[in-house]
């Protein structure tokens, strides 16, 4: 279970990277410390690009059907910095079977905090191995 969840953390850390984020502090990293909470709520990662902040969190089935989703969002999406008053951007990962779920629960939110949010598809994106496939043939030529 753990290792599901470090691969999701991780290809999370890719979409902060192709949208020119550097992490500060993520989950199940080994050279980076993990997130302390955010008030009440747990988060994956922290990262910066510039002077703006992010926050990035992965959302699985259970998280979705949970009771407090709403007001996690709510609470993570209306975070701003601490001196220069900036608008903390969300980053939401979710699996791309529950995507239109997500993407449902989040347009019910108020407009301001809709605006903050950004939602994509977590996908595994790793090749199948070609080698468990292949029949070995007989030799023709030595």
């Amino acid at each position: 279970m753990e290792d599901i969840k470090r691969k999701n953390i991780d290809l999370l850390v890719e979409e902060f990277w192709k949208r020119g984020y550097l992490t500060v502090s993520r989950k199940y990293g080994t050279y980076l410390p993990e997130p302390g909470k955010v008030g009440t709520f747990d988060v994956d990662i922290v990262a910066r690009y510039k002077n703006d902040y992010a926050i990035g969190i992965h959302l699985n089935l259970n998280d979705l059907t949970g009771s407090n989703l709403f007001s996690k969002l709510t609470f993570l999406a209306s975070r701003h910095t601490k001196f220069s008053n900036k608008k903390v951007k969300l980053f939401v990962g979710v699996p791309a079977e529950n995507f239109k779920q997500a993407k449902a629960i989040i347009d019910e939110l108020e407009e301001d905090v809709r605006k903050n949010i950004q939602v994509f598809r977590i996908v595994d994106k790793s090749l199948p191995s070609v080698r468990k496939n292949r029949i070995t043939s007989n030799v023709l030529f030595s």
